[in-house]
Parts: C-alpha cells; sequence; structure tokens
C-alpha cells in the first residue's frame, strides 16, 4: 500500500475514534449539565469545598442545631426554588423552623404567610415566602450542627471542624 492510501486510512481512523471521544464527552457533559442539583458546603473565607451532596427528587434538606440559650434543638428544613427570569440560577427557599421554646434568638411573630402549628410538644412555623442563594453559618462550638440529607445524617463539626464559618449554596 503505497504511504498516501496509508496516511489516509490512520487520518480516517484517528478522525473517527477523534468523534466518537467527542461524542462520548458531548453524553457526559450533557449528563453533568441537566443531573440534579447538589448542596455544597464551602468555607466562607478561604472558599475551600468541605462537601456536596445530590439532592433527592424533593430537593430537601434540614440543618439542626441545640439553640445556645434555650438548650434545645432547633430543626431549619429548607428546599429548592427554580430560576425565574427575576432570579436566575437555584434559590434555597426556608420550608420550616422546628423549635421548643420562643425567646431569645428565636423568631417570636409571624410574617405574612405563616403559620405556626405544634408538632408534638415541638412549636412548628411554616410559610416562608423568602429565598436567599446562600445561608451562612457558624458551625457550633458546644454543640454540633447537623446536615440532614438525601437519608444521611452529617455532623459538620466532623466535617469543618468547630466555629468555622460556611456557606451552603444549591450547585
Amino acid at each position: 500500500m503505497p504511504s498516501r492510501m496509508k496516511l489516509r486510512r490512520w487520518s480516517g481512523i484517528v478522525l473517527n475514534l477523534t468523534l466518537a471521544a467527542l461524542v462520548i464527552s458531548g453524553a457526559v457533559i450533557y449528563v453533568v449539565h441537566f443531573k440534579s442539583p447538589a448542596l455544597e458546603i464551602r468555607d466562607s473565607v478561604s472558599g475551600r469545598v468541605y462537601g456536596k451532596w445530590p439532592l433527592d427528587e424533593s430537593g430537601e434538606f434540614a440543618l439542626e442545631f441545640v439553640h445556645s440559650v434555650h438548650q434545645s434543638p432547633v430543626r431549619e428544613t429548607f428546599g429548592i426554588e427554580g430560576r425565574t427570569i427575576h432570579k436566575p440560577g437555584l434559590w434555597i427557599r426556608p420550608l420550616s423552623v422546628r423549635f421548643f421554646s420562643f425567646g431569645a434568638g428565636m423568631q417570636s411573630d409571624l410574617h405574612e404567610g405563616q403559620t405556626l402549628s405544634r408538632d408534638g410538644n415541638a412549636l412548628l412555623i411554616s410559610g416562608f415566602n423568602t429565598s436567599y442563594r446562600e445561608l451562612n453559618y457558624i458551625v457550633g462550638t458546644v454543640s454540633d450542627h447537623l446536615l440532614f440529607i438525601s437519608g444521611e445524617t452529617v455532623s459538620l463539626r466532623n466535617l469543618c471542624g468547630k466555629n468555622a464559618h460556611i456557606t451552603l449554596r444549591i450547585k
């Protein structure tokens, strides 16, 4: 076989392999681009990523901590809010706050659209009508902050360290 024909044959094989790789890469990019959103936790100062968890179909997650004054658990449950023309990207929407005692550091009056109900011995506020691009927390030094997501419980003290300043965002 003349060398030009060999070169054509090899360049055709290389071209086909390159195109196949691009198609495969494109498929992966397509899947990654449209996969379900994930909750990402970063260090607020350095930007270091502590972890990323895919959200299940409900898009809900919760953070729980022991209130420093009342010494009782507070659980904040969140969901995601989709893109709108006025709010591009995914936003975090508070769904409810479950707590056991009114007082210092706790919401004491309801805003428009909110309701207060009982959940056993706990109080539950729901009906929040605001959303946030990100949430900022300081991980407890005395009590832990726990993340509940997709059936998993994550200790934020073990993950990030005591007194870590963290930012939660939907990616």
